[in-house]
């Protein structure tokens, strides 16, 4: 019995030993290759002016190599990302190959992992020539067991050498962190959202004492912390308020939906945010979302753009995440060839609806809210409209 366990815990570390092993050349051949996508869509000097057809992306630091902007898209699927997460990915390859030529050289060789070369390739992104040298000859040859501190501070020390002035302005920027954030991705099902943030204290004071000073006129009988969380909501008024909520309910489901904040809610709580004293509550037409509405004009009625937000929440291009409601309605047949009705509408994002207008991708309505899109190399790429995928 003790040799049958050993043997088998002799296997398991054995194929797990290459198993690691073929992860990390993969892990390194995808940026070699990304290198190479970079090489064959190259661009010229960016230029800004030109706010909506294609242009090229600086996707690394100085002196690297420009790169096609809308070539980024097919080599992000391509390797399991969205649009966003691949340039990244190829401004990494392109910094590590062009500006940090030690640490590729080991990344090549096995010596460095390619997710600890791509964290250095991340922040010397924005330093100029020469301090991005400077990190790369500190910084290659201990790469390997260097903590993010270390890394983080070489970056910094090169910053502050070689470019002063910029090290002052992030000096700067970092003693500034006032913010206020709310968490709406984090919304329970009973309506309540995280709310955090840092204040100057001389704001903090005074906000302090209206919170205490609206509170004590609430109902004593609630605890103060509930007191004062009302009393925050209230500063937008004192009178009439209006809270702009979509929620969408389903048949088969007794919660609501809110819309914004990807969660869901009772409709209880939607009846208390509803009754709450000062609220007007608005209340629209029930859009039916297998109805084709029509229109000859170009634009979209309002109607019309409400039923594609509801229809399709997010941009229906392949791995975008990006709303809908700050989407352009596309025409999926070009008008005046395609009408402007529900059935030739779709969202995409503002870069997305560049790269259909101005590049050899192709998508057609394959069901009511599915898609096949076609990419200029002949890939075919299925979308949902709850979900992305390939």
């Amino acid at each position: 019995m003790a040799a049958t366990t050993t043997t088998r815990t002799e296997l398991v570390l054995a194929a797990v030993r290459d198993e690691h092993e073929i992860e990390t050349h993969a892990a390194i051949r995808k940026l070699q290759l990304a290198v190479e996508w970079a090489e064959l869509n190259p661009g010229d000097v960016v230029d800004e002016t030109r706010s909506w057809e294609e242009r090229e992306l600086e996707v690394a630091g100085d002196g690297a190599p420009t790169v096609a902007e809308f070539s980024i898209a097919e080599f992000a699927l391509a390797v399991g990302m969205n649009t966003d997460a691949g340039r990244v990915f190829i401004g990494d390859a392109v910094e590590l190959a062009h500006r940090l030529p030690r640490t590729w050289a080991r990344v090549g060789a096995g010596e460095v992992a390619a997710w600890k070369a791509r964290k250095v390739a991340q922040q010397t992104k924005s330093l100029p020539v020469d301090a991005a040298a400077f990190v790369d000859r500190a910084l290659a040859p201990v790469l390997h067991t260097c903590t993010f501190a270390q890394i983080e501070r070489t970056v910094e020390a090169a910053r502050a050498e070689f470019d002063p002035q910029a090290a002052e302005e992030r000096r700067l920027a970092d003693a500034e962190h006032r913010h206020l954030t709310f968490y709406w991705r984090q919304v329970t099902s009973t309506g309540q959202v995280p709310v955090a943030g840092i204040m100057d204290l001389a704001d903090a004071v005074a906000l302090d004492g209206n919170l205490k000073a609206k509170a004590a006129t609430l109902d004593p009988a609630l605890p103060i912390d509930v007191r004062r969380s009302i009393a925050a909501g209230m500063l937008g008024g004192a009178g009439e308020r209006e809270v702009v909520i979509y929620t969408h309910a389903q048949a088969d489901s007794r919660m609501v939906e809110v819309e914004n904040t990807r969660t869901v809610v009772t409709p209880e709580q939607v009846q208390q945010w509803c009754h709450q004293a000062g609220t007007t509550v608005t209340v629209r037409p029930v859009l039916d979302l297998n109805e084709n509405l029509t229109t000859d004009s170009y634009t979209p009625t309002d109607r019309q753009q409400e039923q594609v937000v509801l229809t399709f929440p997010r941009c229906v291009f392949p791995g975008c995440s990006r709303r809908s409601r700050s989407a352009d309605n596309d025409h999926i047949t070009e008008f005046p060839l395609g009408r402007t009705s529900t059935r030739n509408l779709a969202p995409l994002c503002r870069h997305h609806h560049r790269v259909k207008t101005f590049t050899a991708w192709t998508y057609h309505r394959t069901g009511p809210r599915t898609f096949t899109w076609t990419s200029p190399t002949g890939c075919s790429y299925h979308v949902r409209a709850d979900r992305h995928i390939r």
